[in-house]
């Protein structure tokens, strides 16, 4: 390994990994490695940028933590979670739910709830009934699906982001029923900026581009047998749908979020004031 030079090096580097007893540990560092070392001599970076670069990455880093993932967010926003959910996940079978990025914002074991429980626990906001059912490939309902949802407040805000909140809201973990039906109420999410206030948000501010997301609520769907599923649900009419930060929207998650007069509502409550509502039924692939 000597008197490297930009056509050697590649091959270099690669040889040293040839004892490698993982072949898909392997194969995925050779790969980084070719198409890393391909990228550099493409855009030839200076020293100045190469260290801009590290300290890009290492700024990252720094701003992660058990609420928040600015490399997820990374992830996100250059269409890289989008790809690789697309590689993982494509289906044409139209009975299956389609999935989309996870988000920075998940928080496993959420709080337990029942069907029909309202879960905007500290949270004012314009209230909304979701409801659907869950089901197999060839349409058989599902029971005791545990689903997690979580999402923005009326203001773009999730609970991790709000440390005057004392507990988690807008969030929990349902199942569905022996019909494998799902049904809760919760508030209108808002469309929203994710966070620009680290190297991910500072990278779209000098790039030129917004930071947006169209307003929706995320599901993860978990049940023995199927591939976990993970989602969300977009409003029809939000102005962010052709351009979200992190390029999540599919035509198959968007729904229309109901504009509903006070009266009963579709599980028999009585409501006071208008509200939106929307069904969407969840389609699992076999595992």
């Amino acid at each position: 390994m000597r008197n490297l030079t930009t056509d050697n090096i590649t091959a270099a580097v690669i040889d040293e990994f040839s004892s490698c007893e993982d072949e898909r540990l392997k194969t995925l560092i050779n790969g980084l490695v070719k198409h890393l070392h391909a990228y550099l001599r493409e855009v030839k970076p200076t020293e100045k940028e190469w260290t801009q670069a590290i300290e890009f990455l290492t700024r990252a880093g720094q701003m992660c933590d058990d609420e928040r993932q600015e490399f997820i967010l990374l992830s996100d926003t250059l269409g890289v979670t989008m790809l690789v959910d697309a590689i993982n996940h494509a289906s044409s079978d139209p009975k299956i739910t389609e999935s989309t990025v996870l988000g920075p914002f998940y928080v496993a074991d959420p709080p337990q709830a029942n069907q029909g429980d309202a879960i905007n626990w500290g949270v004012e906001g314009e209230p909304l009934f979701i409801e659907g059912y869950v089901h197999d490939a060839h349409g058989k309902p599902l029971a005791n699906v545990a689903i997690d949802v979580w999402q923005s407040d009326s203001e773009g805000f999730y609970d991790v982001q709000k440390p005057e909140l004392e507990s988690a809201t807008l969030r929990a973990r349902f199942h569905t029923d022996s019909q494998g039906r799902y049904a809760f109420w919760t508030v209108t999410p808002s469309p929203y900026p994710i966070p620009t206030d680290g190297p991910v948000g500072k990278m779209l501010e000098i790039t030129g581009r917004h930071p947006y997301r169209p307003a929706h609520v995320h599901f993860m769907l978990m049940a023995p047998g199927y591939e976990t599923l993970v989602t969300q649900i977009f409003a029809e009419d939000d102005p962010y749908l052709d351009s979200d930060a992190v390029f999540g929207v599919k035509d198959s998650l968007v729904k229309e979020f109901i504009h509903m007069p006070a009266g009963k509502a579709p599980d028999g409550r009585q409501m006071d004031t208008p509200y939106r509502y929307f069904q969407y039924d969840f389609g699992l692939k076999t595992a």
